[in-house]
């Protein structure tokens, strides 16, 4: 079923997780090619900010503070894009929290709270979605992780709170299929980005936690979603590393143990001496930040997912390399 979708610049934008990392860059993107956007976050103060400087640089934007686990919350963001803006063409459910530590060590509070955010938080933002876009059209957008396919240790409640938002996500869309709904339904899966996740994350470890490469920039997620509101697609993942692992441990899925218990526990560590700070339970607010602290290579672009979202260009752009390289060679055996 084709599902018509209306262009960035023509929609009204519900973004959740909105100050900081894939959020923040997503909801500067929408604004910036023309989309009214609608933002949430726990932190009231950095969303005034965020609002702010939209209307500064000729955008619109309204905000509906409070914590998404709260479903109260959902159905006043939803209620602030229709008063501010009559509707709803995309909603974009990306809030989410993290913890760093062994599943036997991190508490059953902590792991609830995860659970609370990254899942029951999405799954009331669909379903409060659905209520306006069944019956006008639109794309409902869940951000997933590369963790929705594969998992790593330290990150268990993690793994398992995006394998679940995978599995809800699909059932959610073969549902809607049945009923003929109007709704383009997505999960993004972003790889590593270098966003303030690490920061935010609650850890039990005795360091600061980092990510472990190739770690790919905000930019290219936000540009992902942006054309998932535009056009219609089931899954996007966000950088290579993510595919390639996931082939080998379809193929040699003891192998893959074995790189995960070589390389993720001391690649997750840092030299530096752990904080107190997290934003499992509270918001950090006064930095709303796109960019983390990740002291690596960044990278700026993703030839696999651009080949995902725009297939026949980047079949056109392999040809056209490929015919160069084919002159070039026969330009050098002639010389």
């Amino acid at each position: 079923m084709k599902i018509p979708l209306k262009k960035v610049r023509e929609q009204v934008i519900v973004i959740t997780g909105a100050t900081s990392g894939i959020g923040l860059a997503t909801a500067r993107q929408a604004a910036k090619r023309g989309a009214s956007v609608v933002l949430n976050a726990r932190a009231e103060e950095d969303l005034l900010s965020i609002v702010s400087e939209i209307a500064e640089n000729g955008g619109q934007a309204a905000y509906a503070a409070g914590d998404i686990a709260d479903e109260s919350v959902v159905r006043e963001l939803a209620a602030t894009a229709i008063r501010e803006f009559g509707r709803v063409d995309t909603w974009v459910n990306n809030a989410g929290v993290s913890i760093y530590g062994l599943l036997e060590e991190v508490s059953i509070a902590d792991a609830r709270r995860l659970f609370d955010t990254n899942y029951w938080g999405m799954v009331q933002g669909s379903l409060v979605a659905l209520q306006y876009l069944k019956s006008s059209g639109g794309a409902l957008i869940n951000v997933g992780s590369e963790l929705s396919e594969t998992v790593i240790p330290l990150q268990g409640h993690y793994n398992a709170s995006k394998h679940a938002l995978k599995g809800f996500t699909e059932t959610l869309r073969i549902e809607l299929e049945k009923e003929k709904a109007p709704v383009s339904v997505t999960l993004v899966e972003p790889s590593a980005i270098d966003t303030p996740y690490p920061e935010h994350a609650k850890s039990y470890m005795d360091v600061e936690p980092t990510h472990q490469p190739p770690v790919y920039a905000p930019e290219i997620v936000a540009n992902a979603i942006l054309h998932c509101a535009s056009h219609s697609h089931r899954t996007v993942r966000v950088g290579a590393g993510a595919k390639a692992f996931t082939l080998i441990e379809k193929v040699v899925p003891a192998f893959g143990d074995r790189i995960k218990v070589a390389s993720t526990f001391e690649g997750s560590r840092t030299d530096e001496p752990a904080r107190d700070e997290d934003t499992l339970f509270d918001a950090r607010p006064g930095d709303p930040r796109v960019r983390g602290n990740y002291k690596g290579h960044v990278m700026k672009q993703s030839w696999s997912t651009a080949a995902t979202l725009r297939p026949v260009s980047a079949l056109i752009a392999v040809a056209t390399i490929g015919v160069g390289l084919a002159y070039a060679v026969k330009s050098w055996r002639e010389n």
